[in-house]
């Protein structure tokens, strides 16, 4: 029998969640939340592979790194984007 996890499935969730959404490598994500960057690795490693199966199936490694580089800044845009939607709304709204 495996000894209990000692972080909790949501704290998995979000960790994963800041790791794949941040601009930073997982290594300094996992050490921002002050936990073993291996650990962070792998959960991120199983929720690619969960959510993405044969997503870059024949794929050159160059090409994957190159998607997976894509898929990182457009992620990062996408926040970017959002903030400034919402500083525009209450920009709007603000009657100065």
């Amino acid at each position: 029998m495996a000894p209990p996890s000692k972080y909790s499935p949501e704290f998995r969730e979000e960790a994963v969640r800041i790791a794949l959404a941040s601009s930073k490598t997982v290594t300094e994500v996992g050490r921002e939340l002050e936990m073993n960057p291996e650990t962070l690795r792998g959960w991120v490693k199983k929720h690619r592979a969960a959510t993405e199966p044969c997503a870059d199936a024949g794929l050159v490694p160059g090409e994957r790194a190159r998607l997976r580089e894509l898929e990182r800044r457009n992620r990062e845009l996408e926040m970017e984007n959002a903030f400034l939607k919402k500083a525009a709304a209450y920009f709007a709204r603000d009657p100065r």
